[in-house]
């Protein structure tokens, strides 16, 4: 038997399940908050960047040499994050992670065409991300002269990683988290009152039997409330009792 829904029963089903849709709504947003506030730790983030250019020689200088150290950029990239250079940078700042748990922190990348190195480290204490961040760009400008030959002065760190005060954490973003929860929880509200109608195979109206039966309704029984009626007896029943007794 094949079953269509209308729009009304859609939203009659919506209307009879509200207050499970707006519990399960606040419930979603509340423990994102309070996962978001009070659980999650919060981590800062500090950049630095640093510009590599080979110098050339006065007159010499062109386009293809532009080309060949924005292809090398790349390599830079790799060797910042390469163990030889995370190594030094967890010596010198006496750090109790290993050089794996380092590069998870870093990431570094470049704009397109540019030849400057944008490098950012997240922690959990913003002094300690700008700490890693300066002294990786420095012992990167120092190693790089001997890995790659080239200039120490052809490195340049444009601009150190500071702290601000009352720097803010990038994440978690109690904000963002708690809308996603507000429209993931709705989302689940919604869908587990439709869940519940359609395991609901109780007959309630003459609508339901019609449905069922796919017959016509012919006649409903109504309703007795025999309230009243008991009370009216037991009124009579209690005077003929006290009429029988005072004869």
């Amino acid at each position: 038997m094949e079953e269509t829904i209308s729009l009304k029963e859609l939203f009659q089903t919506l209307k009879k399940r509200m207050a499970l849709i707006i519990i399960i709504t606040l419930v979603a947003v509340m423990a994102s908050g309070a996962v978001s506030y009070f659980v999650l730790t919060p981590v800062y983030q500090s950049s630095t960047q640093i510009l590599v250019n080979q110098t050339a020689e006065e007159g010499q200088y062109s386009t293809n040499e532009v080309q060949t150290n924005l292809q090398l950029i790349n390599t830079y990239n790799i060797i910042i994050k390469s163990p030889v250079i995370l190594e030094k940078v967890i010596d010198e700042l006496n750090l109790n992670m290993s050089a794996s748990q380092l590069n998870a922190k870093l990431t570094v990348q470049n704009e397109q065409n540019s030849q400057v190195v944008n490098l950012s480290v997240q922690d959990e204490n913003a002094a300690t991300a700008a700490e890693i961040a300066n002294t990786t760009a420095e012992v990167f400008r120092n190693e790089i002269a001997t890995i790659m030959s080239i200039d120490v002065n052809d490195v340049t760190i444009l601009s150190p990683a500071v702290v601000t005060e009352n720097q803010s954490p990038i994440k978690p973003q109690p904000l963002l988290n708690i809308a996603i929860a507000l429209v993931v929880g709705a989302m689940a509200g919604v869908g587990l009152a439709f869940l519940l109608e359609y395991m609901d195979n109780t007959v309630k109206t003459e609508q339901d039997i019609e449905k069922i039966a796919e017959l016509p309704v012919i006649g409903v029984i109504a309703t007795i409330d025999n309230t009243a009626e008991t009370a009216n007896r037991a009124e009579r029943t209690t005077r003929l009792r006290g009429e029988s007794i005072g004869s």
